[in-house]
């Protein structure tokens, strides 16, 4: 009795998304760039939080320094913040999730914090610059991460 040999694997589908694949983005780091995008909106979102209670609860931690086009009392930024900030804490646990609303709804706002921190910089320029282009890098790894499942 002869056994026969096991048919070689099929050749990935025109669709395949993993990485490297003929569908895939190619990019590892895109992949990796998610775990890490979720990371730091998680950690992105809870110091929003943190911005905001601050902002909220004591209106002399943060000043300003001149006239400027976008100025709102410290407790309205406070608001905005904490919004803000939760709402990119659920996106972040989303992203963890496999959510496929998650993708959307962090690009989303964290476009809405970019856009926030742009207009505090008056109050912690260094803090807005650095929230900036965390939030960038986020958006990249959401925008550029193709999923291996299968639609």
């Amino acid at each position: 009795m002869s056994s026969a040999a096991p048919p070689p694997p099929a050749p990935p589908a025109p669709d395949d998304r993993t990485p490297g694949g003929p569908g895939g983005s190619g990019d590892p780091l895109a992949t990796g760039g998610l775990a890490l995008g979720g990371t730091l909106m998680v950690v992105y979102g809870l110091f929003a939080v943190l911005q905001g209670i601050t902002a909220i609860a004591d209106d002399e931690v943060y000043t300003s320094f001149g006239e400027y086009v976008f100025e709102f009392d410290l407790t309205a930024w406070g608001w905005i913040h904490l919004i803000v900030g939760v709402l990119v804490v659920a996106a972040g646990f989303g992203l963890f999730t496999g959510a496929g609303w998650a993708r959307v709804v962090g690009a989303v706002v964290v476009g809405l914090a970019l856009i926030a921190n742009f207009m505090w910089l008056p109050y912690q320029p260094f803090w807005s610059i650095i929230m900036i282009l965390t939030g960038l890098f986020v958006l990249w790894s959401l925008f550029n991460y193709r999923s291996t499942r299968s639609a």
